[in-house]
């Protein structure tokens, strides 16, 4: 909270908020709110008493005790920020209440305590409802687990937990923490921590993180992370150790309210002054403390901060990781995005898509052959041709050609397979610039000297790209791909999902180049995988990584993390966080405009002490209210897909 805001001690930058594991969302447990409710009944007491022309050593004592209680709520803080050295809003209502009394008005004194101490015990609700939304993740850890150590079965709590140890997660059960699936298939629902409701497919050697729930068989799961720093706990932590950067509203804020404070207190004293020299010292005093209220600018420094809570909040729980502040405020005046194409717009998952065949061979056999060759390889072509193919043969003397392909011998017979150039094309030449100019990497396959077909794989988009895609054009956004595959294939991809301006053939540095350069017109947001795309996350004014979920990596480099593999939640995001700036905007010029309105009517007298705290106080649990509806964010619409996907399509 900013030193200028309300009277109490938050937070260290960059740590927890106090009893933070403690924080309930009650209203009757903030000690604010208590306080003001005995404060209001001796209140009442008190006007009811005087209702009755009861005597004033009746009074006095009911009113005496109401501001002592509401005093207790910010007085001690503002003494302990005073030896501090920090003049707050604690300061004005702290100076204004004993002046009061000075001039004989307790009654007003402690209603000022009593309003006040209102609208702080609504600021620390506000507060700790928001922050409890996003600890509210870790109960999606279980309260037991179940390990296997020593051969046999045991339940224990997830707090004892250690690296090494072998889960059983039964059909049904909810994960305790993160691990490496050792056996048995299932489907995980996730939607919990990523916000896509389809469930994920996992089998040996599949990374599962805590709060996932067990769809249809049994797992033993490594256990790969204790429960104090598993993907959930390590997400709060992240949360609420961003919190303390600002962004540039909330900077404004702080920074108004910051001057705004002494200023008050010198003109506050000049009025004061100046009735000693004219001559009616009680009614200028009294003028100078209504002024010193009126002018109070602690709904312009809590304005923000709530609203910034309450959004990064709700935002987790779509699965989207903001950290904090400037992330926020810098996303909400974005208006260009640059994309990487490779686990970004597409899933990274090279598949083959059309297969040719010549010469009198088959298209079984061309896979057979190529398969064969690139049994051992790592490359992602490899792996799609593999897998389009069942059991192939061994291949002998297998050799890699450094940037040109692989030659072996594949049942006793030479065999190639290569880019075309480095095996010649022949009579497949337009087949081959037809599958290039549709987006695939082509590769033409030889055996015993004669060509016998080719091979077109693909990295195909992802289903909701192109959805999404025109739904960020629709909502003013311009859209740009950045990629480091051939400008034949990224045209050919990036007209598909209906991006108009592609960059090939880029290197990482490149990437962080042209989206410095787009920074020169428009705020720009990059949008990739958060390890390639560093440098360009980290140029851009928001960096956004893409499937982020238990990537340290991911996290740490960028400002926004998408923890799942949708890209539907972008748009959402986006619209997200510009409803969120405006209602920082909003905040910022009600506060504003209320001091403005306030000052006038307090310096030549048309509204006493008791109105100037009422409106102000009134106004401050507007302006709260206002900031907790960035805490709603609208639910995914369904997903996004193309009108038509391209399908794998095999020729002879």
């Amino acid at each position: 909270m900013s030193d200028a805001c309300c009277g109490h001690d938050g937070p260290e930058p960059g740590g927890k908020a106090p009893d933070s594991d403690e924080e309930k969302p009650g209203f009757w447990q903030s000690s604010e709110i208590r306080a003001a409710l005995i404060a209001g009944v001796l209140l009442l007491a008190a006007w009811i008493a005087s209702m009755y022309d009861a005597e004033e050593w009746v009074t006095l004592p009911l009113e005496a005790a109401a501001l002592l209680v509401a005093g207790w709520t910010f007085v001690p803080s503002t003494l302990r920020r005073l030896a501090k050295g920090k003049i707050g809003v604690g300061t004005l209502m702290t100076i204004a209440a004993l002046g009061a009394v000075a001039l004989g008005q307790v009654m007003e004194a402690a209603t000022l305590a009593f309003l006040y101490a209102i609208s702080e015990g609504l600021e620390e609700h506000s507060m700790a409802r928001t922050r409890h939304g996003l600890r509210a993740l870790l109960d999606l850890v279980p309260k037991e687990a179940t390990v296997l150590r020593f051969g046999r079965e045991s339940t224990v709590d997830p707090k004892s937990l250690v690296i090494g140890d072998r889960l059983i997660l039964r059909p049904g059960e909810r994960l305790a923490t993160d691990g490496t699936v050792l056996t048995g298939r299932t489907a995980l629902d996730t939607s919990a921590l990523t916000g896509e409701s389809v469930p994920v497919e996992a089998g040996p050697g599949t990374a599962v993180f805590a709060g996932s729930i067990n769809g249809t068989g049994p797992l033993e799961i490594d256990v790969t992370s204790t429960a104090e720093n598993n993907s959930l706990a390590r997400i709060v932590h992240i949360v609420e150790a961003e919190q303390s950067r600002k962004g540039t509203s909330q900077r404004l804020a702080d920074s108004i309210a910051r001057w705004l404070v002494p200023g008050i207190l010198i003109v506050s004293a000049l009025i004061a002054g100046y009735g000693l020299i004219v001559g009616d010292p009680a009614l200028w005093v009294e003028r100078a403390l209504v002024v010193l209220v009126a002018a109070s600018p602690c709904a312009l420094a809590i304005s923000v901060p709530v609203t910034v809570v309450a959004s990064v909040g709700a935002a987790s729980r779509i699965g989207v990781l903001i950290k904090g502040g400037a992330a926020l405020e810098a996303l909400g005046r974005i208006r260009t995005i640059a994309l990487d194409k490779t686990g970004t717009l597409t899933r990274n998952e090279p598949a083959v898509v059309e297969v040719v065949a010549v010469g009198g061979s088959t298209k079984e056999h061309v896979l057979t052959v190529a398969a064969a060759l690139e049994a051992r390889s790592e490359h992602p072509l490899a792996k799609a041709i593999l897998a389009s193919t069942t059991t192939p043969p061994s291949a002998r003397d297998v050799k890699t050609v450094p940037g040109a392909g692989i030659e072996g011998l594949v049942d006793a017979l030479p065999a190639r397979l290569g880019r075309p150039g480095w095996i010649d094309p022949g009579i497949l030449t337009a087949e081959i610039t037809r599958m290039q100019a549709s987006g695939a990497t082509a590769v033409l396959v030889e055996e015993s000297g004669a060509l016998i077909g080719a091979i077109a794989v693909r990295d195909e988009l992802r289903p909701e790209a192109a959805g999404v895609i025109a739904a960020l054009t629709k909502n003013g956004y311009h859209t740009v791909m950045l990629t480091g595959d051939n400008t034949l294939t990224a045209a050919a991809l990036g007209k598909e999902a209906g991006i108009a301006r592609v960059h090939a053939d880029l290197r990482p540095e490149d990437k962080a180049g042209i989206v410095r350069a787009l920074q020169t017109r428009h705020p720009a947001a990059m949008v990739g995988d958060g390890v390639n795309d560093a440098p360009a996350l980290a140029t851009a004014h928001v960096g956004i990584a893409m499937g982020a979920m238990g990537t340290d990596v991911a996290i740490e480099t960028a400002d926004i993390a998408l923890m799942g593999e949708d890209l539907n939640h972008l748009p959402q995001l986006m619209l997200h966080a510009r409803r969120t700036r405006s209602i920082m905007l909003q905040n910022i010029g009600m506060s504003l405009a209320l001091i403005a309105v306030l000052i006038p009517l307090a310096l030549f007298g048309v509204l006493g002490l008791a109105a100037v705290v009422l409106i102000h106080e009134l106004f401050e649990i507007l302006v709260i209210g206002n900031g907790v509806r960035a805490g709603r964010i609208k639910p995914l619409p369904a997903a996004h897909a193309p009108a038509s996907l391209p399908s794998a399509r095999v020729s002879a």
